[in-house]
């Protein structure tokens, strides 16, 4: 590394644990926050919001995980826990498989959020008998068992190098269907009635907006995975790698926009979260 580092003159960015605390514990918090509002407003009991608390769910995991390895990582510094001990390897395993089932779960959730803003705008008038509150549990209980079987399964069972790959190629092959799903849907609402279109593409926006966001904070990271494999030495490719923890800390902040997010397009999200929070 100390090599590289005098060809590139690119020094590793060293980013503060503090900072990675500070912000998988306001993240923790937030994405909690949307869960509670869900299940605690009525009016919020929909596909749609259904599935964007999935999503929060799964950004819960992830600050919580991160959270974990943030308060591990400052005790091992400090000398309190061994890095290579058994228990601390099996600990590892866990947060591991928990960062694993988040990511899995925010892709199959932007999925399901895509297909059901897919049935609202082209069949709104058969919307409500296609997407009940009955498929939409089904659906996400499906969703939280293939994800959580699939991390631990894949965290178990495989390489360190094979997980990056097969996280970049799911990455890169959601992006390209949900992509083109969105293409489509916005070629074909030409030719529907603008009414129906209007009323009910703003739930696609929000959708536009969230996969927007997830793509910016983590296209970085998988960049960085990407460059590992392709450019191991070159001294250019060394500089990018040098913002390994940024990326990383890039990543860690989706969980904290999402809420943001939620709350700027849903006026009814806003107003949940102004009766749940005394200061309001």
């Amino acid at each position: 590394m100390n090599t590289s580092m005098n060809k590139t003159d690119c020094p590793e960015l060293t980013v503060p644990v503090p900072v990675f605390f500070t912000i998988g514990v306001f993240s923790l918090m937030e994405n909690l926050l949307v869960v509670v509002a869900v299940i605690y407003n009525r009016n919020l009991h929909s596909p749609m919001y259904g599935f964007m608390c999935s999503l929060a769910g799964f950004n819960t995991i992830a600050s919580l995980a991160k959270t974990c390895e943030n308060v591990l990582l400052v005790f091992a510094d400090a000398g309190q826990l061994e890095k290579i001990g058994s228990s601390e390897t099996k600990l590892d395993d866990v947060i591991d498989s928990l960062l694993c089932m988040s990511f899995l779960g925010s892709i199959f959730s932007f999925l399901a959020i895509a297909v059901d803003r897919y049935v609202s705008v082209f069949h709104a008038l058969r919307y409500h008998n296609i997407m009940t509150m009955r498929r939409t549990g089904t659906s996400l209980g499906i969703i939280w068992t293939i994800c959580g079987v699939s991390a631990m399964f894949i965290v178990s069972f495989f390489d360190f190098k094979f997980i990056m790959i097969f996280f970049v190629c799911l990455f890169l092959i959601c992006f390209v269907v949900i992509c083109f799903l969105y293409v489509y849907m916005f070629m074909l609402a030409r030719n529907h009635a603008r009414k129906i279109v209007s009323v009910n593409s703003g739930g696609a926006i929000t959708l536009t907006i969230l996969f927007g966001a997830f793509v910016l904070c983590w296209a970085p990271f998988f960049l960085h995975i990407i460059i590992m494999a392709v450019c191991p030495t070159d001294p250019y490719c060394e500089c990018y790698r040098s913002l390994f923890q940024l990326h990383v800390l890039l990543l860690m902040s989706h969980a904290l926009i999402d809420p943001a997010i939620y709350a700027f397009r849903s006026a009814e999200l806003r107003h949940t979260f102004r009766k749940m929070l005394p200061c309001s």
